[in-house]
């Protein structure tokens, strides 16, 4: 697959991911931000599109913020955090009448789109989550690249993004209320069944 470089991410996508186009081809980006000039591996590639991963940064968008969570960019439940909430906000109503336009056939020169409402909660606003309980979760990069041998191998959390069989053990998730994560992070050390690499799911749910 090929490397693209250099390539200026212009807009927002379906599923927290960017966009650039590319010798006539949108290309898909997770994790980056309108104004990034980025190198990317393509790591699928069809007849109208492209979907790769960011190798190599020449330049980040002034757009960006930090992001909260010491997980964003693995995990898959936050996909915007490095956006500002208005503009997650102002690129969500841009999906919304994409949609209603491009698929919907909607004639918006007779209709009024009112803009979102955003909520006054960004974060911890979740009344429930799933997490899953693994004896083989996911490495992090920095982990990888360390060489030591690795012998916590347990771990509950959610699922790395388009990977079912793989868990990214969670140290603080901001979705859920406290006592989420102080009831989280004890059972995550409960043993498992010898051979199973998915043991089961725990549900929280704030009252």
């Amino acid at each position: 697959m090929p490397l693209l470089e250099r390539v200026e991410i212009t807009g927002v996508a379906a599923e927290g991911k960017a966009l650039a186009r590319v010798n006539d081809k949108v290309l898909f980006v997770p994790f980056a931000a309108p104004g990034d000039v980025l190198d990317v591996q393509v790591r699928k590639a069809r007849k109208h599109y492209m979907e790769g991963e960011v190798v190599n940064v020449h330049r980040l968008s002034s757009m960006r913020v930090e992001p909260l969570c010491e997980h964003f960019g693995t995990c898959g439940g936050c996909k915007w955090q490095h956006l500002p909430y208005e503009k997650q906000l102002e690129f969500k109503q841009q999906q919304v009448t994409d949609n209603l336009e491009r698929i919907g056939k909607l004639n918006f020169d007779h209709v009024e789109v009112l803009p979102i409402a955003g909520s006054d909660k960004t974060t911890f606003y979740r009344n429930k989550m799933e997490y899953t309980f693994s004896d083989r979760r996911w490495l992090t990069r920095d982990e990888i690249d360390s060489a030591r041998e690795i012998e916590d191998q347990q771990g509950l959390g959610l699922h790395i993004p388009g990977m079912f069989d793989k868990v990214l053990d969670i140290k603080k998730c901001w979705l859920q209320e406290d006592p989420s994560n102080d009831i989280r992070l004890p059972s995550g050390i409960l043993p498992g069944k010898k051979g199973c690499r998915f043991l089961t799911c725990v549900q929280m749910r704030a009252c």
